[in-house]
């Protein structure tokens, strides 16, 4: 993916805004809200086609300073019977800095409390998908940062309204052609409407070719005509919102304390079943864990997905203040010279903001840490360690009534019925019943029957407790062969070691041992004289994937999988899916999936890029081994 070039916020003589690149203005120097509300509220039958409904989908071309989706905005919240949600997806190519948004955007002081919102949630210039989560969630805003006519395929929704608002096709013709056009035909809803103050020809005929049944209108201002148009394919809906908001989660652990929380948020009623008394006992109870994204100089889908979730993570702790956490930095090594010149490049190539990634050499790293350090590395200066236990309890807690917890309940088995299914004991009562299920239970998922296929394995991990006046002081969370963290309740924590296939629950002195040396190779010294027979830590189990992506989608159907069969068809088992394989990643994956979950039970717009969907689709492994006896029944005959 290419690196992102900001706008520069530039105005005309009269102070509208203006941009020297495509040599346009952003909007009408006669009234930039008017035109708005003109254009593309009215153009598009708004407020009155969201009434009553429980989702609606605007599209944007190009967000530009945030004019239509403030005005968008503004107008839902005036309209007692708007939609349940509003989504407004849009594309921007050369984003403002939030600093630019916040200048620009006082020119519409009737917008205020709304562009101050806006610039609260504002993401960090990061190429790719960033959802923000606005008015209290029922306003959810997905801006990609991209070139819209290459990332307009790489996105799935269901779009009720387009806004088609580009810089004049004569300056920006990319935005207008028919292969643009046809992107947008392949996401519209049945009935979608479009609006745009261009009536050049060449874009009429891009938009008939795209089976959009098109008019002129009375323009704005100076503009004499502007054009709408209709949808006019008969297609069934790609993504139907369900009939029934209620669904069981089996497992309080962090990845099915976040999916409860926001399915809850989307207005499900939601029991999670948890075995133990306590939420985040398992691969989730670790005192803390670090928040970090993992970067690639290809960014590769590893680098998307935990910067995607690095960032969604950052956003879910800003809405529930009770988590527990601390934006202290992480420092990132390099193990050694080759790593390190591979660590210099990656930020050369990325060009990722300063303020989430930067590379800082040996000097600058050894005085950050106030301890000599052999090489420099990637310092995440808004990175740092979460308390899981905390954001589970906080998750769970959000929607006292939508949401209930029951704890010292273990399942036993999953019952299909004819109205969804069933969570049954080990004595067969019925626990629990919802037409949707969502496992989220760890490493003990494949245990049930519907999972059984499941290629997820257990790997052993263990933590080490140092008490915190052992070492020297520490301010940041530092990680190279393993991790150390600042001193959290008296402690710090280092680790952690990983053994797949390893069943001992027990703390043994060899891993400490082990968490020791690591730590030394990584601050020479630092935790020289301590004795591992001494020290206290943690045992746990974490859920690993055989790619190290995650495992989150509908579960399909073992049986029905063959090697011809593409994954968006391969057969499910209706209404269960699954929220799996975080492995050592579930702060940084929690809340990026749960979005991911609900968006897809839900028929929303989805929070990341069709590709990286696609690799998180429990579905790839069943398709993967029956490509692969396919091929060897070949050679063998």
């Amino acid at each position: 993916m290419d690196k992102l070039q900001p706008a520069r916020l530039e105005f005309t003589p009269d102070g509208t805004p203006f941009s020297s690149a495509f040599g346009d203005v952003y909007h009408s120097a006669h009234g930039g809200p008017q035109q708005a509300r003109h254009v593309f509220l009215g153009g598009n039958g708004l407020p009155q086609r969201w009434r009553c409904r429980g989702r609606f989908v605007i599209l944007e071309t190009g967000f530009g300073l945030g004019l239509n989706f403030l005005a968008t905005w503004q107008a839902w919240r005036d309209d007692p019977q708007h939609c349940r949600r509003l989504h407004f997806v849009s594309f921007e190519k050369h984003p403002f800095t939030a600093a630019d948004l916040a200048v620009a955007q006082r020119a519409w002081p009737e917008f205020a409390p709304l562009a101050a919102e806006l610039q609260t949630n504002w993401p960090p210039l990061t190429p790719g998908v960033h959802r923000l989560h606005l008015d209290h969630g029922r306003v959810i805003l997905t801006l990609v940062f991209g070139d819209a006519t290459t990332q307009l395929r790489a996105i799935d929704a269901s779009v009720d309204a387009f806004y088609l608002d580009g810089f004049s096709p004569a300056r920006n013709p990319e935005l207008w052609t028919v292969e643009l056009c046809r992107a947008l035909a392949r996401l519209a809803a049945p009935g979608a409407a479009l609006a745009t103050w261009s009536v050049a020809g060449h874009v009429r005929e891009a938009l008939a070719a795209a089976e959009f049944d098109l008019e002129k209108r009375p323009g704005f201002a100076g503009k004499r005509e502007m054009l709408v148009g209709r949808f006019r394919s008969r297609r069934p809906d790609r993504h139907p919102s369900p009939a029934e908001r209620r669904a069981i989660i089996i497992g309080a652990g962090i990845a099915g304390s976040t999916s409860a929380h926001a399915l809850a948020a989307a207005g499900w009623q939601v029991t999670v079943l948890e075995q133990a008394g306590e939420p985040a006992t398992g691969a989730s109870g670790n005192i803390a864990g670090v928040l970090r994204p993992l970067p690639s100089a290809d960014d590769n889908r590893l680098s998307r997905l935990t910067r995607a979730g690095y960032l969604a993570t950052r956003a879910l702790l800003g809405r529930l203040p009770e988590a527990r956490w601390s934006a202290c930095g992480v420092l990132h090594l390099g193990r050694e010279p080759i790593h390190e010149a591979q660590q210099r490049r990656a930020v050369e190539q990325l060009g990722w903001p300063p303020e989430v990634l930067q590379f800082i050499e040996r000097e600058a790293a050894s005085t950050k840490l106030d301890w000599p350090v052999d090489t420099g590395g990637w310092w995440f200066p808004n990175g740092g360690w979460v308390q899981p236990s905390s954001l589970c309890r906080a998750a769970l807690a959000a929607f006292p009534d939508r949401l209930t917890v029951r704890y010292h309940t273990p399942v036993d088995r999953l019952q299909q019925t004819a109205h969804g299914w069933q969570a049954l004991a080990a004595d067969g009562n019925v626990l629990a019943e919802a037409p949707v299920v969502v496992m989220a239970s760890g490493h003990a998922a494949p245990r049930f029957a519907q999972l059984a296929w499941l290629p997820q394995r257990a790997a052993r991990g263990q933590v080490s407790h140092l008490p915190a006046t052992a070492t020297p002081p520490l301010d940041v969370v530092v990680c190279k062969l393993g991790y150390a963290m600042p001193a959290i309740a008296g402690l710090r924590l280092i680790g952690a070691t990983l053994q797949s296939g390893d069943t001992d629950p027990n703390l043994r002195a060899i891993d400490h041992q082990e968490n020791l040396a690591r730590l030394n190779l990584s601050l020479p010294g630092f935790a020289a004289g301590l004795d591992p027979a001494t020290l206290a830590g943690r045992v746990g189990f974490r859920p690993m994937s055989p790619d190290r992506l995650p495992i989150v989608g509908p579960v399909p159907d073992p049986a029905a999988a063959s090697p011809n069969t593409r994954l968006h068809n391969l057969p499910r088992q209706p209404g269960l899916w699954c929220v799996q394989g975080f492995g050592a990643r579930g702060i940084v994956w929690s809340a990026l999936m749960a979005d991911l979950l609900v968006s897809r039970l839900e028929g929303e717009p989805l929070p990341l890029e069709c590709d990286l969907v696609d690799a998180c689709d429990p579905g790839r492994f069943l398709l993967k081994n029956a490509r692969r006896a396919s091929a060897e029944a070949d050679d063998a005959s």
